[in-house]
């Protein structure tokens, strides 16, 4: 905010941070409005009790449409009205040595079949048939489980303030991942004791150490690395059939309907949207070794496509070529407020415990984990 106080004559901005932004929403009684907003699963049922129209920013050539990813830009209409713009947005990577890279099809997108039949011929046992190398297993991150998930199609939405899904996809995801588990890697137990005993460094330096191929990661952690330690690191972004879904906290902005001061927000929203300004953010940042802090825009890709092709790869070189086309993006499905909480304590563990193949008794269904979170957390 400082180089927008600095630059402007009269508005200047203050920052109020909220822990829970989708639920702060609308403020207490005793809170003043806010202006702007920006956050993350803003966009769900009360989109337009919260927001006002953002057309009057997109006229008279204060933002071109078209300089912000298309998708992304979709993600915040509703009836064809524009009531958020994306801010910036992080996307699953998985990531390898540079030296394993010829065991591994040369594309920038790499799908779970590629990961699973590439991994398998990296896998190696003792004479005591136990493993000592295994190139990747799904069980090993549960946020590989869930992007997996989507992938085939699981689309998990609002409905209601809870959610909904496709169960023909959930149950198909969890046969794949057994399927991969048991016949590739000799099922879930082996695939956690081969965890427990050697993955216990951070993922850059495990998959330098020849014990797996792959390692998983959000694509603001990875960059958020120093560049010293990445530098026989090499990586791909996690997709399917050319399609990468974008995670689901994509940082979104919109004008508070209730807002008294919409002039200046939206000179605000005009000054952000622009290569220029967000190219002093990104380079300032880093003369001040911010990037150790946060990656990017708002710790994420920015929303603006001239931004990532540009700006990006001069501070971060690992990035020359590889930014996906805009076509291959996928924003998310509107979800609930609460979607953090919903994630954490219900689907993640049903889709840890559904898929391991070790387990013998019952596990408890999502709708029973629902009730459980209903009384406990909501």
């Amino acid at each position: 905010m400082e180089f927008f106080n600095v630059a402007q004559n009269k508005a200047k901005a203050v920052v109020v941070y909220k822990e829970k932004l989708a639920s702060a929403l609308p403020p207490a009684k005793d809170e003043q409005n806010p202006d702007i907003v920006i956050g993350s699963f803003l966009r769900n049922s009360r989109i337009k009790k919260n927001f006002s129209s953002l057309e009057r920013v997109f006229g008279r050539s204060k933002i071109n449409p078209s300089s912000i990813y298309a998708p992304l830009l979709e993600y915040g209409k509703v009836g064809g009205t524009q009531y958020l713009i994306p801010v910036s947005f992080n996307i699953p990577t998985m990531i390898f040595a540079q030296k394993n890279h010829d065991l591994i099809a040369e594309n920038m997108l790499i799908d779970s079949d590629t990961i699973r039949d590439s991994a398998a011929g990296f896998n190696q046992k003792s004479e005591h048939e136990v493993f000592v190398k295994m190139g990747y297993a799904p069980s090993w991150n549960a946020n590989f489980l869930f992007h997996v998930a989507k992938m085939n199609g699981i689309e998990f939405t609002e409905k209601g303030n809870i959610f909904s899904w496709n169960t023909d996809s959930l149950n198909s995801t969890i046969a794949y991942i057994k399927n991969w588990s048991r016949n590739k890697n000799g099922g879930t137990a082996a695939e956690q004791d081969f965890s427990f005993k050697y993955l216990y460094a951070p993922a850059h330096k495990l998959v330098n150490s020849d014990r797996c191929l792959f390692a998983y990661i959000k694509s603001d952690d990875f960059f958020n690395i120093p560049g010293e330690q990445t530098e026989n690191i090499a990586f791909h972004w996690l997709g399917k059939d050319g399609k990468i879904f974008v995670n689901d906290d994509m940082t979104s902005l919109g004008l508070y309907r209730k807002s008294k001061n919409t002039r200046a927000a939206c000179d605000f929203v005009t000054w952000f949207f622009s290569e220029s300004t967000q190219k002093n953010l990104i380079d300032r940042a880093m003369r001040m070794n911010l990037d150790t802090q946060t990656f990017g825009i708002c710790s994420g890709f920015s929303s603006i496509k001239s931004v990532n092709e540009r700006v990006f790869p001069s501070s971060y070189k690992i990035l020359l070529g590889k930014m996906p086309e805009e076509s291959s993006l996928v924003a998310p499905l509107p979800l609930p407020s609460r979607w953090e909480s919903l994630k954490e304590r219900v689907i993640i563990p049903y889709l840890s415990e559904a898929t391991n193949t070790d387990t013998t008794t019952a596990i408890k269904s999502i709708d029973e984990r629902i009730a459980t979170w209903r009384n406990q957390f909501n």
